[in-house]
């Protein structure tokens, strides 16, 4: 009779002390932090380093020469735009200031009493007596044309700034940082009280 109790308590024992073991085994895998966890809390997060001078440099290199800057910006698709616009510009301030002086020197020509300037020929060649634009026009085409050359500066020294400037906002967005661990969501929630919807943005940050 002894020997059964023993072994009872002897089975009775072992069994609780196993269920203590595989109670703490649970609970240690429940403590657990899940592996995803502890890797992210312990990697690194790598970002690149602001240099703030970047912008000035970038500006500077394209008043030096123009689509340089967006060429130290990496945007070089957009060398040929600044180009184009300063060629542009440039063509038509030529072309009216040779326009201007053509009509200046006959209109010289014409104070001076000559007849000898090309208004007073036809496309042939021939002269004639009556000349193909007044002295009152030379006067008005001369006004015409200084007028365009001038804005034609204005637009040409406008691009040259405006090619500085986008290279300068281009460097300042090339560092612009922007986080994935930052997020703006939208969210809808029912308040429990008088069960009325609330729509709102919600402000994530991930560590």
């Amino acid at each position: 009779m002894k020997v059964t109790n023993k072994l009872v308590i002897t089975s009775i024992l072992s069994f609780l002390f196993c269920f203590c073991l595989s109670a703490q085994e649970k609970k240690a895998k429940k403590d657990k932090l899940p592996e995803e966890v502890i890797l992210d809390s312990e990697s690194e997060i790598v970002t690149t380093p602001i240099n703030p001078l970047s912008p000035a440099k970038a500006a500077f290199y394209s008043a030096v020469l123009p689509g340089l800057g967006q060429a130290y910006n990496k945007k070089y698709w957009k060398i040929p735009l600044v180009y184009a616009a300063l060629g542009t510009g440039t063509y038509f301030y030529i072309n009216n200031n040779k326009e201007y002086h053509r009509y200046r020197d006959a209109y010289k020509s014409r104070l001076a009493g000559n007849k000898t300037d090309e208004f007073y020929f036809d496309p042939e060649g021939n002269q004639l007596e009556t000349p193909r634009v007044t002295t009152e026009g030379l006067e008005r085409a001369q006004k015409f044309y200084r007028k365009n050359k001038e804005i034609s500066i204005l637009v040409t020294l406008g691009i040259y700034a405006l090619n500085i400037i986008d290279a300068n906002v281009d460097a300042h967005l090339l560092q612009y940082n922007v986080d994935e661990r930052l997020s703006v969501a939208p969210h809808y929630k029912i308040d429990e009280i008088n069960a009325n919807g609330n729509l709102g943005l919600t402000l994530n940050f991930r560590f």
